[in-house]
């Protein structure tokens, strides 16, 4: 088990009264904190202290979340970094602008302490149980290969977003299954998050682009599955 005390946050806000909160509650939990009020100092600081969680908020001046965590997720070191949004617009943007850009979570203003703090407990501790054990899965063309993170569709090798390595990882886990929204959320996100219901939506449809249309199946009102 992965202990908080060793653990970093990176919180990047305009706001100093919301850094202030956020890391004030933080702190009293044991993570060590570094703050950033807008994307570039975030991304300076990132790079130099490597934290296990980026806490984003969407709307900045100069550079917004979206744009930061894109810059993100294009450098090798942050591919698989905990990135979440920070927003206080309509839930269903937010979502598909924060997913799209590689984020795994978004936690909604004004901020409740007591939800933040549980969800980034929450966020950390799957991070260091998400990868399984065992060998390598492979099925209907695609290869996860579990040592490496790595998924080859093809001749293709890519790096998925964590959350979407996760799904793709549970549905190849047993070909044919449908597993009900329930489940996966239970599985993919843990039973204690707040995320929204269009959460696995917007992941399946990312990972449909990038290993093709036909290999996960929607199984209408119940779930999905991935096609043997």
């Amino acid at each position: 088990m992965i202990g908080t005390l060793a653990q970093k946050v990176l919180l990047v806000d305009d706001e100093p009264d919301i850094l202030e909160l956020l890391k004030y509650n933080l702190e009293r939990e044991g993570y060590v904190v570094h703050t950033a009020l807008n994307g570039r100092e975030g991304i300076k600081i990132a790079k130099a202290e490597r934290p296990d969680l980026i806490v984003l908020d969407i709307m900045m001046p100069g550079m917004d979340g979206v744009e930061v965590c894109n810059l993100l997720r294009q450098m090798p070191e942050f591919k698989r970094t905990l990135i979440t949004f920070l927003t206080a617009r309509s839930e269903d943007y937010s979502q598909i602008a924060g997913f799209d850009a590689g984020a795994d979570d978004y936690i909604t203003k004004p901020v409740r302490p007591k939800v933040f703090i549980s969800k980034v407990k929450a966020l950390l501790k799957r991070s260091g149980t998400d990868r399984p054990d065992g060998p390598n899965l492979e099925a209907n063309g695609v290869r996860v290969d579990l040592e490496r993170v790595m998924v080859t569709v093809g001749e293709v090798e890519m790096h998925l977003p964590k959350k979407e390595f996760e799904l793709l990882v549970l549905l190849m886990s047993k070909p044919g299954k449908v597993f009900k929204r329930d489940e996966i959320y239970g599985q993919v996100w843990g039973n204690d998050l707040f995320v929204g219901d269009r959460t696995i939506d917007v992941h399946i449809r990312k990972l449909r682009e990038k290993i093709g249309d036909d290999r996960i199946r929607t199984v209408k009102g119940i779930g999905y599955t991935f096609e043997a």
